[in-house]
């Protein structure tokens, strides 16, 4: 039932929910008003068709995101005496600086066997090396001619600029980006050019570091993940004239002979927390549909739905 809440939360949408959960969707509708019931209050309230989260629901959510989290680390850890072995993980910088850091602390305690070795890199060679079997694991963004993989998380890219920066208001436009290649830079030079702003290049980095010292000193714009917005950058959109941008998506892969179970305990443990740890911006999410609630997420009237 707490999953079914998570996963609810998390996808917005009782469809895609009950397709990762394996269950059909008046099953997952029934969990949830079970849920109710056993909390013995509303955790939604209907608005129209919709149904939107209470503060009871926000407050059994969080609750439910720990009490899962505990459970998975359990029964890793049960799991995890006999698993030992070294496993090579390939990933871009940006991942491993601002996704990978907690769930890797939280493998190595429920696998203290297993020896992680990572290896950065951008996703291009990545795919390459995994493929060759060069690397066990890679974590990568899906780039246009990229095949295979398990999709276990999507970043939403934003324009980044400093704090302090001028840069936004410059003609042309002085851009941060990945070298040529990345969807990272194809988006923003896409979106860029379809409202006719001009652009250069002012800084080209294959390090996430190269990006943020050029929009920290105030020279140039970037393209990141929203997950790496640090303290120092702020974000900047159409009232700036700048264009959204999209999501991409990021893609796991295992080397076709990594299969030792250590390689498979990292596997699934990336694909598991990364896909739990994609939460949407606000608590006060929504679902409605035909048995009680739906695909649609909204916000409470009067905030802004993201």
């Amino acid at each position: 039932m707490l999953r079914s809440l998570q996963g609810l939360a998390e996808t917005g949408s009782v469809t895609e929910t009950a397709r990762i959960l394996g269950r059909t969707q008046p099953a997952i509708s029934l969990q949830l008003q079970r849920l109710n019931d056993i909390c013995g209050c509303d955790l939604f309230t209907k608005d129209g068709r919709q149904m939107v989260l209470t503060p009871d629901g926000v407050l059994v959510l969080s609750y439910a995101k720990s009490i899962l989290r505990l459970h998975d680390e359990l029964l890793s850890r049960l799991s995890a005496p006999d698993i030992s072995g070294t496993v090579v993980l390939g990933t871009p910088d940006l991942y491993a600086s601002f996704l990978l850091p907690s769930v890797l602390a939280l493998f190595q305690r429920s696998f203290p066997k297993v020896q992680v070795q990572l290896q950065c890199s951008l996703s291009t060679p990545l795919v390459k090396q995994v493929h060759r079997g060069e690397i066990d694991i890679a974590l990568v963004t899906r780039m246009n001619d990229f095949s295979g993989g398990q999709v276990v998380r999507q970043e939403q890219l934003v324009w980044l600029t400093g704090e302090n920066s001028k840069a936004q208001h410059e003609a042309p436009v002085p851009l941060a980006l990945l070298p040529p290649g990345n969807i990272y830079r194809d988006h923003a030079i896409d979106c860029l050019e379809s409202v006719n702003r001009g652009w250069r290049i002012a800084c080209e980095s294959e390090s996430v570091s190269g990006l943020q010292a050029a929009t920290f000193s105030g020279m140039a714009v970037t393209v990141l993940g929203r997950s790496a917005k640090v303290q120092g950058m702020r974000e900047i959109d159409s009232r700036e004239g700048f264009p959204p941008l999209p999501k991409v998506d990021l893609l796991l892969y295992k080397a076709p002979g990594a299969k030792s179970d250590a390689a498979n305990a990292l596997h699934d443990y990336l694909a598991h927390h990364l896909s739990m740890q994609h939460q949407i911006a606000s608590p006060d999410s929504v679902v409605a549909g035909d048995t009680g609630m739906s695909d649609d997420i909204v916000s409470r009237p009067g905030e802004a739905a993201e």
